[in-house]
């Protein structure tokens, strides 16, 4: 199931992107297997097995990587495996005997997917970093939020759509270039490369001059009056987004919005006003009144749903956008496959959960998972 069926990655435990490509490539069948540590780290945030959904889809193998015979067992694994997926600080694998040349010398067609946030190499290489570091040395975090301040926009930017999906993204084209050459390579991929890469359109704009430094002040970032979120009746919030000339005409068919003319929707010195006056005018109804009138026409409406009422939303259900799984409901895998759906295998595995299970499906012999197993080396 899934158009990555076959290919067997490798999958060194850690948090944020790493798990977000591991999850990604299951979602749509690869059989990628994480190995976990012996015992726990201490992450920052501890929200139990089945609530960590970026961990589903995957078989879990405990093992102690500061023991020889742990190591060993990883680089036999890694002899079966087509990618291997890393997200340590720069020369941390290296020194723990799983680096590139050690893994390519058992399996020279390996693709060695490194997930850092400032890149193998640089002046910041080393230092540590969260998401919100990453996008704001790219531009990003400037652009976005209030006029008063940047506003961190979760860690989707960095962490998941700059590092994870880039990630994944480096790791297929290489797959698919190793058919070809026989030969693996390493994908180093940075969140602030990724987050940069994120932002192409925004970088074109302000070349152009189109686009001013200042938040608020552009047709994306909440400073156009046809482009944003406003408050109705009963506090919750709608969205639109009237870019274009005829979308723009039926927004103020439908608000009632008669003195400002299509014309003029680029003239920013009126856009505060006219911000304020369609506030007045959402404020009038309630979410669902203003559903009611908007919903399904040309004016590039939606209701600002919050994360209870996403996944029950008429759309999301017959699109079955999200999923149960373990009685935790979260985003079904995308995109979509006409042949080769993807899907949930399995909910997320305790660490060690299927070290045995793994170690004989990958050739080990009970001999040499009992050995292991005394010596400490697996878990």
């Amino acid at each position: 199931m899934g158009p990555l069926q076959g290919i067997k990655v490798i999958e060194l435990a850690g948090i944020g992107p790493g798990p977000f490509c591991a999850m990604l490539l299951a979602d749509l069948g690869a059989d990628v297997i994480r190995i976990d540590r012996i015992t726990p780290e201490d992450l920052g945030i501890d929200r139990g097995r089945r609530f960590n959904v970026l961990n589903r889809g995957r078989r879990s193998v405990a093992v102690d990587l500061k023991s020889p015979d742990g190591v060993e067992a990883v680089l036999k694994l890694v002899e079966q495996a087509d990618a291997l997926i890393e997200g340590f600080r720069p020369g941390v694998t290296e020194r723990l005997g799983l680096g590139p040349e050690e893994c390519f010398a058992r399996n020279p067609r390996l693709v060695y997917g490194r997930m850092t946030g400032w890149g193998q190499h640089g002046p910041l290489a080393y230092a540590a970093g969260h998401d919100i570091n990453y996008i704001a040395l790219t531009g990003a975090l400037h652009a976005i939020g209030p006029a008063q301040a940047p506003s961190p926009p979760l860690n989707l930017v960095g962490d998941f759509g700059g590092g994870g999906a880039y990630l994944a993204f480096g790791l297929c084209a290489a797959l698919l270039e190793a058919r070809g050459s026989g030969q693996g390579q390493v994908v180093d991929a940075a969140m602030t490369e990724g987050a940069a890469s994120l932002m192409a359109a925004i970088y074109g704009i302000h070349g152009s001059g189109g686009w001013a430094d200042e938040r608020e002040s552009n047709f994306l970032d909440g400073g156009a009056y046809y482009y944003g979120v406003y408050e109705t009746a009963d506090g919750k919030f709608v969205s639109v987004g009237a870019i274009e000339g005829k979308f723009h005409e039926e927004l103020l068919e439908l608000t009632g919005l008669t003195d400002a003319p299509t014309v003029e929707r680029n003239d920013r010195s009126a856009w505060s006003d006219k911000r304020s006056r369609l506030a007045e005018v959402i404020k009038t109804k309630t979410r669902d009144e203003w559903d009611d009138i908007m919903a399904g026409s040309d004016v590039c409406y939606a209701p600002v749903l919050d994360l209870s009422e996403a996944p029950h939303h008429p759309h999301n259900t017959a699109r079955e956008s999200f999923v149960e799984v373990d009685g935790v409901m979260q985003p079904a895998p995308a995109p979509r496959f006409s042949r080769t759906p993807g899907a949930v295998a399995r909910p997320p595995a305790s660490p060690g959960e299927h070290t045995d299970q793994v170690l004989a499906d990958w050739g080990f012999d009970t001999e040499d998972i009992d050995k292991l197993r005394a010596v400490g080396a697996v878990g």
